[in-house]
């Protein structure tokens, strides 16, 4: 923890931030397909749509403006956000290419979402980032990156539930829903905070 009042809290964007729904549209029109979400049973979506890794990289690369550009929001995160933004340092880690900064920070804006930093890693290891960023507490929304950040670095992890995220987790990742369940998470480390430090002042 930065202070006594404050978290540095990692968060992924997209899945995270964005809802975990809206890469799929512009996969089914690019690819002839009508699936949904509740069809994306595991993250690599090269194989939900039957395409090779490839085939996946090289669409990206050619769509990923239009697709975060509309983005949708994953329910109030831009309401909890805006809260947390007073008292916690938000620091985004993403497997975004640092060629996406504009449009992600473009996003940002038009659906009001603070942030203090935004780091673009270009991959999925998150875990020298959170590393460098110091960071408390992690939000994400694949399980190999959550089972790997609570591991390496001994913090609690929030895991939006998905369909393609699902399995056994160890005891600092943490299932949730929606973004109130993050927030009562995030209370609840705030207390055991504070009556740590009351703890030691009092010894």
């Amino acid at each position: 923890m930065t202070n006594n009042k404050s978290l540095k809290i990692g968060i992924d964007i997209d899945g995270t931030v964005t809802d975990p729904s809206s890469i799929v549209p512009f996969l089914n029109r690019s690819f002839g397909k009508n699936l949904t979400l509740q069809d994306c049973f595991e993250y690599n979506l090269a194989n939900v749509y039957g395409i090779t890794d490839e085939e996946f990289t090289t669409w990206l690369l050619q769509n990923s403006q239009e697709v975060y550009s509309h983005s949708l929001l994953h329910g109030n995160a831009s309401e909890i956000l805006q809260n947390w933004h007073f008292t916690h340092e938000l620091i985004y880690i993403s497997a975004r290419a640092l060629e996406d900064m504009q449009v992600t920070k473009a996003w940002f804006a038009k659906h009001h979402i603070p942030y203090h930093h935004i780091d673009l890693v270009g991959s999925h290891d998150k875990v020298r980032a959170a590393k460098a960023w110091g960071i408390d507490l992690f939000m994400e929304d694949r399980l190999e990156n959550a089972l790997q950040l609570s591991s390496e670095l001994n913090i609690p992890v929030l895991l939006f539930d998905t369909p393609y995220n699902q399995g056994e987790l160890p005891s600092l990742v943490h299932r949730i829903t929606n973004w109130n369940e993050a927030e009562s998470f995030i209370r609840r480390l705030e207390v055991e905070h504070v009556l740590t430090l009351v703890e030691k002042q009092a010894l």
